[in-house]
């Protein structure tokens, strides 16, 4: 399963950043990716979302991104492929950026979808690391 993720994520890098959108090889932004790794493993995905904009959540200082994880995805304590990752940009701010960890031990590295470089394969380095307000797991395939 975890191989599977891994697989349909990286076969979106070179995908242009493109806000809401959630298309392989045409536009996708990073809650996209993981959109359409959902859609590829799963099918139809689990619920509708409504329009947002880059201040999603911001104005209340609501979790959108963690709440909508913890309700379709499963906690994750320990590192592994496949996990989908959430970001706090910076330190008392609400997380806003999500990827797919494609490798763990000292060469970790985790694909997402960022602003002017689309999606991409970024090593997991300390600063991203640092930055990391929630993993999670897909759940099992039936």
């Amino acid at each position: 399963m975890r191989d599977a993720i891994v697989k349909a994520a990286r076969a979106w890098i070179g995908t242009p950043y493109v806000h809401q959108a959630s298309a392989r090889g045409a536009g996708t932004d990073c809650l996209g990716l993981v959109r359409g790794v959902w859609r590829e493993l799963y099918g139809d995905e689990p619920e509708l979302l409504p329009a947002y904009t880059p201040d999603w959540g911001e104005m209340l200082g609501e979790e959108l991104l963690i709440g909508g994880a913890r309700r379709l995805l499963l906690t994750s304590d320990i590192e592994a492929a496949g996990d989908v990752l959430i970001f706090r940009m910076r330190s008392g701010v609400i997380a806003k950026h999500m990827g797919i960890l494609a490798q763990i031990g000292d060469r970790a590295t985790f694909i997402h979808s960022y602003d002017r470089r689309g999606v991409v394969e970024s090593p997991l380095s300390i600063p991203w690391r640092s930055r990391i307000a929630g993993r999670f797991r897909f759940p099992p395939l039936n």
